[in-house]
């Protein structure tokens, strides 16, 4: 059996399940808040879970999701959020985004790709719902003409990652918090 996906001409085949990776839409937003909250606690410590932290980033990111689905136009979106379902709700989701950074030798088109976090829910781990994903934002950034994918990988992710290609990045990440 294959996947489907949606919107995108790369199927690809996990141990005989159908699964359609599809866009998410706004009736998708309280389930990739969901999500993501379970990505931050996955990830812990005070970085990704401040004692500061408080609920309101839900409320916002349920803010900025809405925005992301409403300007998703094909040809000039510059975010990308697909899902898979589950029985109840979402099974996983994955957002991409593509910038528009100067173009130079290393970045013809200066489009720089960027995986912002890809979860799958704990009861359906282990099935090939991120392996599914990220294929699609894959495709998606070869759509968008990115001349590189950028992601920051848990341990568990990251095996994962390097199946698929991605290697160390030539440059040190850091980074400022004012």
């Amino acid at each position: 059996m294959r996947d489907t996906v949606e919107h995108l001409a790369t199927p690809h085949r996990t141990s005989g399940v159908d699964l359609v990776v599809r866009q998410a839409v706004e009736s998708d937003i309280p389930e990739l808040v969901r999500l993501r909250a379970l990505l931050f606690e996955d990830l812990g410590g005070e970085y990704f879970n401040p004692a500061s932290g408080g609920d309101d980033w839900r409320h916002r990111l349920a803010l900025v999701l809405k925005e992301r689905l409403a300007e998703d136009r094909p040809a000039g979106a510059s975010a990308r959020i697909f899902v898979v379902d589950g029985d109840d709700g979402l099974a996983a989701c994955g957002i991409g985004t593509v910038d528009q950074w100067f173009p130079g030798p290393h970045n013809p088109s200066g489009r720089v790709g960027h995986v912002i976090g890809v979860v799958t829910d704990p009861a359906y781990r282990r099935r090939g719902h991120s392996r599914a994903i990220m294929r699609a934002l894959l495709g998606w950034f070869r759509e968008r003409e990115a001349s590189r994918v950028d992601l920051y990988a848990s341990p568990e992710g990251e095996p994962l990652y390097r199946a698929l290609g991605f290697v160390d990045h030539p440059d040190p990440a850091l980074y400022w918090r004012p």
